[in-house]
């Protein structure tokens, strides 16, 4: 027996034809403060003082994980409803991390935000596998907002017309594509290339969605997704995560019965398909090394030293506090 539906009728449709749908109040500040109560000695710079602000975007490695099926209960149970059914989802998917992505602006913007066209990172998340159209390792691209966003403000960008225009892409190329969309066989397939294959589908949309919205909301959208971080032309803080979810098997297209999942039934609507028959893959599925995982490996050890050097200045103050006392 199903559980009961945690969407709304409203939800589902609005998901069915853009592709996102939003879970707001999904957690609390008390909860995000939790897990962002460490985020400027980790990153090396100060709330105050905006000189400190080197990076726009810091993509930070992770130290610890928390159950998102206790933390954003409904987000969660939302996550499952539209990959088909929490049996259908890898369960170590329910562990978030505090991999915080913290985009801080940059001062060289003058205050003016980027048009979205113009963004230069634009992307389908999956930089560690060779993409298929059915790959099981990005089943849905989630967002939680762990500080409120306002328009310029640093939101992720998101780009619902692209998504035809990648499923086609990945439907075309059964042998699979890179993490930058080089069908297998073509040069460039086996590197990090730039991304202007994304940035030429953003272009041709003119579409665009600011993720916007208050701490604790959780935005959920298809696994195809173009995205971008936007300039933050305020440079107010924004942070968010992005945990992954994986799937226990392939997404399927062409099902006997008919139950395709949500995200499957917004690919076959984005193809203009009610099924695929006969479509299947036709090269092996293969993980890929980013050189993200490098970059964050080496931030992981600058991060442990800042913190074990506010430890120690912590506990020197306290000892001075207690010899001052006695």
């Amino acid at each position: 027996m199903s559980p009961p539906s945690v969407l709304t009728q409203e939800e589902k449709e609005h998901f069915l034809k853009h592709g996102w749908v939003k879970i707001p109040n999904a957690f609390t500040k008390e909860q995000a403060d939790t897990i962002t109560k460490d985020v400027w000695t980790r990153l090396g710079m100060s709330p105050t003082d905006q000189s400190t602000w080197t990076r726009l975007r810091t993509n930070m490695p992770w130290h610890t994980e928390f159950d998102a099926s206790q933390f954003a209960p409904r987000a969660w149970a939302a996550i499952c409803e539209l990959c088909g059914g929490e049996d259908r989802v890898d369960p170590n998917s329910k562990m978030w991390r505090d991999s915080l992505i913290v985009n801080l602006g940059d001062a060289n913007h003058g205050g003016k935000p980027v048009p979205p066209e113009d963004l230069p990172e634009w992307h389908v998340d999956g930089d560690f596998f060779v993409h298929y159209l059915d790959s099981p390792e990005q089943g849905l691209l989630v967002i939680p907002l762990f500080t409120d966003i306002v328009p310029n403000g640093g939101a992720t960008m998101i780009c619902p017309k692209a998504i035809p225009k990648v499923a086609r892409h990945l439907h075309d190329h059964p042998e699979g594509v890179s993490p930058r969309m080089t069908p297998r066989g073509e040069p460039g397939f086996t590197e990090e290339k730039d991304l202007e294959w994304f940035r030429a589908v953003a272009r041709s949309c003119g579409e665009f969605v600011e993720a916007t919205g208050n701490l604790g909301d959780v935005y959920l959208l298809h696994p195809l997704m173009l995205h971008a971080p936007s300039s933050n032309a305020l440079r107010r803080v924004r942070i968010i995560t992005n945990p992954p979810v994986f799937l226990k098997e392939p997404f399927c297209f062409d099902r006997e019965d008919g139950n395709y999942s949500l995200v499957e039934q917004h690919t076959l609507r984005a193809l203009g398909k009610d099924r695929l028959s006969g479509w299947k893959i036709t090269g092996p599925r293969e993980g890929v090394v980013p050189e993200r995982v490098k970059i964050q490996e080496r931030m992981k050890m600058e991060e442990l030293k800042r913190l074990e050097e506010l430890k120690k200045k912590a506990e020197s103050s306290e000892m001075q506090q207690v010899t001052a006392a006695a």
